[in-house]
């Protein structure tokens, strides 16, 4: 990598990380004594995440910030003073492959600002990503961005070798575009996302009839929409957000807070500040809502309060709109039945109290000589033994059985000992001897 191509890939990076359709962190990690890689700074490298979790590393990018149109909200804009590059399509496949086989990367999003016209942008991206493909085989992600105003043909042959394509959106109503961005119409920009819904269905379709046809857009196509820099509400950005899911092709729309760049230009009349991001957070909430449990924006937002205050949640506003249909922990206060509750971690609650049910003896029980063969009966009729705590005297071995006592040390009240030697006598010798007599002897034999 050439220092010609670093400082351009600091320059085009810097220029892609405000577009967040796909979520970026940047890392700096760099080589130690020993090791192997390194990062450059983190410069063009964003983390994104896959359907089952997966983070995967990109390479964001532009092919050029040189752009002719001249929108408000746009860090690139004709007539911001900034540095500018332009990367070639040989330079831009390179670093692409490069950063691969270093094992920086896997994959790659590539944006561009407007050179010339939008087909001659757009015919220069879909050669980096042909080239991809084709010449060295580049078999990892690719995000590629569509330009607006761009003919169907390039449309059609870069959506063969992306696995996404997108389209900015970039505000919910044709009124607010025309006045931040007069370059710009919606016809331009629902065009080609006509073009990728429709190339995705004949794919489909296509898929069907001829097992290994090529697949088109398999990953869908996601927009963006920026919120602040006009005075739309978070009403009026879901409803364009529920239409836009109501087509087919369209996997996600995502949320980008205003951040106040061009602060000069008197076409941004909500751009006072930086948009909190409890509100990008809200508006991802209900975003969820309305695509994996099918609510409507109409009731996740009220156009009663078209523009709901920050900490109340999109799920909170449902339960408290319908306490019947979603009771629980979301209505309000006030229809929440009471529950006590402990008002310190180890206090016993009223349920902790309960005694477990009293076994009843009229139920029928295994009988003792089949205990255990029933599938889980093993533990359930086995009887507890009563908990006690320790003592000397309740010990195993002190409470074992004694031995049975002789009838004739028990009359006599001799000790154990005795007891146990008269027990064996009695064992070795005849009936008719008498102990008593042979331990009088022995005791005379032994003082003689």
């Amino acid at each position: 990598m050439t220092d010609t191509v670093l400082e351009k890939l600091k320059i085009l990076a810097e220029s892609a990380k405000y577009d967040v359709l796909c979520s970026s962190s940047g890392t700096v990690r760099h080589n130690t004594a020993g090791g192997i890689g390194n990062t450059v700074g983190g410069v063009g490298i964003c983390h994104s995440f896959t359907a089952d979790g997966r983070c995967v590393s990109l390479l964001k990018i532009m092919l050029t910030n040189h752009c002719i149109f001249d929108c408000a909200y746009c860090v690139n804009r004709r007539t911001n003073d900034r540095p500018r590059a332009t990367l070639s399509v040989r330079e831009l496949v390179d670093l692409t492959i490069e950063f691969y086989r270093r094992n920086y990367i896997e994959g790659l999003f590539l944006s561009s600002g407007i050179i010339r016209n939008p087909d001659y942008t757009m015919e220069r991206m879909v050669r980096v990503v042909k080239d991809l493909r084709t010449t060295h085989r580049f078999n990892g992600y690719i995000h590629l961005k569509s330009i607006p105003g761009c003919s169907r043909e390039l449309v059609e042959e870069g959506g063969l070798y992306a696995d996404r394509m997108s389209v900015n959106l970039e505000l919910p109503t044709e009124e607010s575009l025309r006045r931040v961005a007069p370059d710009k119409n919606f016809e331009s920009v629902f065009a080609p996302m006509r073009y990728i819904r429709q190339g995705m269905l004949q794919s489909q379709e296509d898929r069907r009839k001829f097992r290994h046809a090529p697949r088109f857009v398999p990953a869908g196509q996601s927009t963006q929409i920026i919120v602040g820099a006009t005075p739309e509400t978070d009403h009026d950005i879901l409803r364009v957000s529920s239409a836009l899911y109501r087509r087919p092709s369209m996997r996600r729309v995502y949320y980008s807070g205003y951040v106040p760049i061009n602060t000069y230009d008197t076409r941004l009349p909500a751009a006072v500040g930086r948009v909190p991001l409890i509100r990008e957070n809200r508006l991802y909430q209900a975003d969820w809502l309305m695509r994996f449990y099918g609510f409507s924006a109409d009731e996740i937002v009220d156009s009663a309060t078209p523009q709901p205050r920050p900490r109340d949640r999109p799920e909170a506003r449902l339960g408290a709109a319908s306490p019947g249909v979603f009771p629980g922990r979301h209505q309000p206060r006030r229809l929440r039945p009471h529950r006590p509750r402990a008002r310190y971690r180890r206090q016993v609650r009223p349920h902790d109290r309960r005694l477990p049910p009293l076994r009843q003896p009229h139920l029928r029980q295994p009988s003792a000589h089949r205990r255990g063969d029933e599938e889980g009966a093993v533990f359930h009729h086995l009887p507890r033994a009563p908990h006690r705590r320790y003592h000397p005297r309740s010990h195993p071995r002190a409470s074992a059985p004694r031995p049975r006592p002789h009838p004739i040390a028990q009359q006599e009240g001799r000790s154990p000992s005795a007891e146990h030697r008269l027990g064996m006598i009695s064992r070795v010798f005849p009936s008719g001897f008498s102990p008593e007599t042979l331990i009088l002897e022995h005791s005379r034999t032994v003082s003689v």
